[in-house]
């Protein structure tokens, strides 16, 4: 592909991460330098053909010998949250590679109200193009195939699945990060989560494969066993974009009625239409906020990719150093 087919958020993304000679000064352990593939909007006719030159683009680079495959559904211009990305290839060593492609020229805002559609075709196709490229790889070399995406991110890249029992059958493992409102699957889990759990943290199946979190502490579910593969579901109790809903117009959502997420103002309360207004007025502003709060995800990234992956060997000191080189680097 033409380097400015790409696009600015592809020539963005498959220029930055970390270098080989960078992780292994994080980890203190040998390392490779990453892969990252992208299409861009205008590489192709349709989100199909785009798919089917990011797989050709695996093949070229060796993507399928490495340890660790990654599709990442997009946001609407095609941003790939870099934190999220660069905390995957330290915990891999760099021994991995990162699919993605852009599927619209709308900002997220806009695609948010107007294109729901374009996200949930890009993250099937996506994956599922991927997905037929692994299954030709003889197993005992085929790589662990994981799925990644942020709010539209995430609401497309979920759509490739039928649930999270499909994810777990189809992938090892996945994160899902500031999940909107809207999306079926994370609704769904949601609505039938463990009885006592929290809407902000649900509790699915005693936490055997699925697990919510706001921050790392909150995989560990006190103690509970985590079966492979692994599911997580990043999302902050401040964040408008996962609470954002037209049901609160009328309806108090349990977020409100159970005790409020650490990260809100005690005093807030739901009042109807007023409620519905604020949370809309809330999105506009929820990504200009620190990291942990709001729709800002950042450094936490190290914390939820070293737990779904379980690298070997891998100990808490080496996912804080990761996490201090998130926060530290040019993210």
């Amino acid at each position: 592909q033409a380097w400015e087919s790409l696009g600015r958020e592809g020539r963005t993304f498959v220029a930055g991460g970390p270098t080989a000679s960078e992780i292994e000064e994080v980890t203190g352990r040998a390392a490779r330098t990453p892969i990252r593939v992208y299409a861009g909007h205008d590489a192709a006719g349709t989100v199909e053909e785009a798919a089917d030159l990011v797989v050709a683009e695996l093949h070229r680079t060796g993507a399928f010998d490495r340890s660790v495959l990654a599709v990442a559904t997009t946001t609407g211009r095609g941003w790939v949250n870099p934190r999220v990305a660069g905390a995957l290839e330290y915990t891999t060593g760099g021994d991995s590679a990162i699919a993605a492609m852009q599927y619209s020229f709308l900002p997220s805002p806009l695609a948010f109200v107007a294109d729901r559609q374009s996200p949930q075709r890009a993250g099937r196709a996506l994956f599922e193009a991927v997905e037929r490229a692994v299954a030709d790889v003889p197993e005992a070399r085929r790589p662990a195939l994981v799925a990644f995406g942020e709010s539209l991110g995430s609401f497309g890249g979920q759509t490739a699945f039928g649930g999270a029992r499909d994810m777990v059958a189809r992938t090892d493992g996945a994160l899902w990060v500031g999940t909107p409102n809207f999306s079926p699957q994370w609704s769904y889990l949601t609505a039938h989560r463990d009885a006592g759990s929290p809407e902000r943290l649900p509790v699915i199946d005693g936490g055997e494969h699925v697990r919510f979190a706001a921050g790392g502490p909150d995989l560990d579910l006190d103690g509970a066993p985590w079966s492979s593969p692994r599911i997580v579901y990043w999302q902050h109790a401040s964040d408008p974009i996962t609470w954002w809903s037209p049901d609160l117009l009328l309806q108090r959502p349990d977020w409100l009625r159970e005790p409020l997420g650490p990260d809100l103002d005690p005093g807030v309360r739901w009042t109807p239409f007023v409620t519905f207004w604020q949370v809309t007025l809330d999105m506009v502003f929820s990504a200009e906020v620190p990291a942990g709060h709001g729709h800002t995800f950042g450094p936490d990234a190290a914390q939820m990719w070293a737990r779904i992956l379980d690298p070997p060997g891998w100990a808490d000191a080496d996912t804080d150093r990761v996490h201090d080189a998130i926060a530290g680097g040019s993210y």
